[in-house]
């Protein structure tokens, strides 16, 4: 047979192939990433829809009289701000925040606003990382977002060891939005490791809620703060599966399509094995809380299901094409479905008012039942050889589970929190950090 007459069959089977893989990608929708998960109860997703007012809150003028009016039960009191900074006292080095004294619930609060699309100054903490990612605690994590987190860890630590100090029992609780969310979850790992700038706080006593995060931390730090560290995404939220540098989103902006197409694409060739062993490769950090309210072939939105898990492998691999890719990123949707799907879940119990011994039970089994699953995530880790991922120890316990054996480090890379020695946090950032002549810092080359 001839080269002519062979070629068009080449052309028919490649062109079915391609027919295959966009039918395919057409297909895939985001309940195939989260679908073999466990459902989320009461207990877990309690604090999400409090969470997504406050950081709404961040957003009024006035909290008196507030344009987002809060479900009762919800509303911030203002007597109980204890700092708010808007962009005139951060200076650009990140968005707006608030720290609250939540008596109600015995919560120090500080919660980080989203990225301002007109601000110069968020743009630049988003595409701050040309340089690479900057090495943390045996990973990698943003630059960008890490120097955000450690300006706000620099400048608040006082006022928030101090309200720590005078309200002895509270938790601190770090939550954000987009932008916002990147900080906090680099913020809570900078909190981790240095607790003893905080009066020594308990490891469990910290926790961070992550609305709709970027891919800021490699796949070992991912798993290894999936205790502390929590990642809320609403259906098809683009910015937690983006796995292109931010710079280029933003550039692509004319023809997002374009681009999707391309990131499909590059995904699709690249093995799971690559992306798992790349250890800068940046994921959505810690254990996943995925609200589905939609299904292939349906147009309207159904009752919301929220499932979680802490996934080592397929976390956020791909790019879901839909047209509520960029709706289901903003907070005031996730807030929304959040607290219809709550409202499910204690309508499904018939919990909506549990005796306190009763809430105390649950609570420690579903500790209990988070401890397994989070020790199985890291033994996961270590068997996929994910680079600097732990083993957990078999005498250790849940809130030891950082001090277990580590696999493929080395000296250059040691852990920062390491227990037989602590740098100060003015060696810490000198480490990491450089000042240029302006006085910003820049990471070291």
């Amino acid at each position: 047979m001839s080269i002519s007459c062979c070629l068009p069959i080449v052309e028919c089977m490649y062109c079915l192939a391609c027919a295959r893989w966009a039918w395919k990608r057409c297909r895939y929708s985001a309940g195939h990433e989260s679908r073999n998960w466990g459902v989320a109860d009461v207990e877990q997703f309690r604090n999400v829809p409090r969470l997504c007012r406050y950081i709404l809150s961040v957003y009024e003028d006035d909290l008196r009289n507030p344009v987002w009016a809060p479900p009762d039960g919800y509303q911030m009191n203002p007597d109980w701000v204890v700092s708010r900074k808007d962009y005139d006292d951060t200076g650009g080095q990140v968005t707006p925040y608030i720290i609250y004294l939540d008596h109600d619930n015995t919560d120090v609060v500080l919660v980080i606003r989203g990225l301002t699309m007109g601000r110069e100054s968020d743009r630049a903490i988003l595409l701050d990382n040309k340089l690479g990612m900057a090495p943390f605690d045996g990973g990698y994590v943003h630059n960008g977002l890490l120097k955000a987190a450690m300006w706000v860890f620099d400048s608040e630590r006082e006022l928030l060891r101090d309200l720590l100090e005078k309200n002895p029992g509270y938790t601190l609780t770090f939550a954000g939005h987009s932008l916002g969310a990147g900080v906090v979850a680099l913020l809570t790992l900078v909190a981790l490791q240095h607790r003893d700038l905080l009066g020594n706080i308990d490891r469990k006593q910290i926790r961070c809620y992550a609305m709709a995060p970027p891919r800021c931390v490699s796949l070992n730090l991912a798993v290894r703060y999936a205790d502390v560290v929590n990642s809320v995404v609403l259906q098809d939220d683009f910015l937690p599966r983006t796995t292109a540098t931010l710079e280029a989103v933003f550039k692509s902006l004319i023809c997002l399509p374009c681009l999707l197409c391309v990131m499909c694409l590059k995904d699709t060739c690249m093995l799971e094995e690559s992306m798992i062993t790349d250890p800068r490769r940046l994921y959505a950090p810690g254990r996943l809380y995925h609200i589905v309210e939609r299904k292939p072939c349906r147009f309207q939105r159904l009752p919301p299901s929220v499932r979680t898990a802490v996934p080592v492998d397929g976390r956020f691999e791909h790019i879901v094409i839909s047209c509520n890719a960029i709706s289901d990123h903003g907070i005031i949707w996730i807030e929304r479905e959040s607290q219809i799907a709550l409202n499910l879940m204690l309508e499904n119990e018939g919990a909506m008012e549990i005796p306190p011994n009763q809430r105390m039970e649950r609570q420690e089994k579903l500790a209990r039942e988070h401890s397994e699953e989070y020790k199985e995530a890291l033994r996961r880790a270590a068997a996929l050889d994910v680079p600097h991922s732990y083993v957990p120890s078999p005498y250790g316990t849940f809130n030891d589970v950082d001090t277990g054996a580590r696999l493929d480090s080395s000296p250059a890379e040691g852990s920062l929190a390491s227990s037989r020695w602590r740098d100060s946090w003015n060696d810490f950032i000198g480490r990491i950090f450089d000042k240029d002549e302006s006085g910003h810092m820049v990471l070291k080359k």
